[in-house]
């Protein structure tokens, strides 16, 4: 039972990520399109993320940790064959940090354009590099008995998998988008809001798309009906976007990104990873747990611990939550780039 219960718990971890790291990314990618060309909407911007992002990047740290401790097996075999793709999303990830510490220190409009390139890539390229691994681990990688990987990178780029790449990237950008008409007013909420009105017919043909050939990559009831209930939850939220419902396409879209993911663990269950053409090599649950002292350990610690680190980013969000303007998210920008 331990064993199926850490399963569940890195999904509810990645989950956690991409729902809560999904808007930074969208917001940092789409920062000179919403941002414009003026210093100060470009720092409103900002101002939406800059309390939170940092935070929802622990989620990120905290599925990584999880997966090497509760499933040592799965991530080994994980890095053997996709060792360059995730250094990428690691180095972007460090280039977005970088670039968005340091912006409020750049002393010249050439500085501060150098960290907005940083920021966008770093907010566009983790997003489609992490729907490309996904997809790829969904769909299933070769791999030995011994369960190394032995497809290389370009094995990576198959269109099953640029397409989940491709729809990841415009759903983050989507959930970005319908999170800053929440957060902000004036002239900054009404590219967003233009943005979103362009993004949703494209994101609902592409995930639609992804979540029927999921389905026909993998098959399986419960993968197919948790998929069915993502591509619901975004259209939810598009119907709520159009009727300007903020709150609530907020909502839709994080529920499409919760569910999105939560298919792909239950489409892998009971592998997780599955191995493509010769499935006596998949990697199972079982065979790729650590022992039974270090999960309940783990066990243990995760329920002391979890609750509390879950009531202090509620509360983070609960003081963060107030739809912002003009001035004060010029300010709340700056002084986190200054901080």
């Amino acid at each position: 039972m331990l064993e199926e219960f850490w399963f569940v718990l890195v999904a509810v971890l990645w989950v956690g990520f991409f729902v809560l790291e999904g808007f930074d990314f969208g917001v940092a990618a789409l920062l000179p399109v919403i941002g414009g060309n003026d210093e100060t909407d470009r720092r409103a911007v900002l101002g939406t993320i800059g309390p939170v992002w940092d935070a929802n990047e622990v989620w990120l740290l905290t599925a990584g940790g999880a997966m090497f401790a509760a499933f040592p097996e799965w991530y080994a075999s994980l890095f053997s064959g996709m060792y360059l793709a995730l250094f990428l999303v690691l180095f972007s990830l460090i280039i977005r940090g970088v670039s968005l510490e340091y912006r409020g220190k750049a002393t010249s409009a050439a500085g501060r354009a150098w960290c907005d390139r940083g920021i966008v890539i770093g907010g566009a390229l983790p997003a489609l590099l992490f729907g490309v691994a996904f997809a790829n681990m969904v769909r299933g990688l070769e791999m030995t008995p011994e369960h190394d990987v032995t497809g290389g990178f370009l094995a990576l780029l198959n269109p099953y998998a640029l397409l989940g790449g491709v729809t990841m990237l415009l759903l983050c950008v989507l959930h970005g988008a319908v999170f800053l008409t929440l957060k902000t007013r004036g002239a900054v909420r009404s590219r967003a809001r233009n943005v979103t009105r362009s993004l949703a017919a494209p994101t609902l043909v592409a995930f639609a798309a992804f979540v029927v050939w999921t389905v026909a990559v993998r098959g399986g009831i419960a993968g197919a009906a948790v998929g069915a209930a993502a591509l619901l939850a975004l259209g939810f939220a598009v119907l709520a976007w159009f009727g300007e419902r903020d709150g609530l396409a907020f909502a839709g879209t994080a529920g499409a990104m919760a569910l999105l993911v939560a298919s792909w663990f239950a489409a892998l269950y009971p592998d997780v990873l599955p191995a493509r053409g010769m499935p006596d090599n998949s990697l199972t649950i079982n065979a790729a747990a650590s022992g039974h002292y270090t999960l309940t350990v783990m066990t243990w610690v995760a329920v002391l611990f979890t609750p509390v680190v879950l009531g202090y980013q509620a509360w983070s969000y609960w003081i963060f939550r107030r739809r912002l303007v003009g001035a004060d998210l010029a300010d709340l920008a700056g002084s986190h780039e200054t901080g």
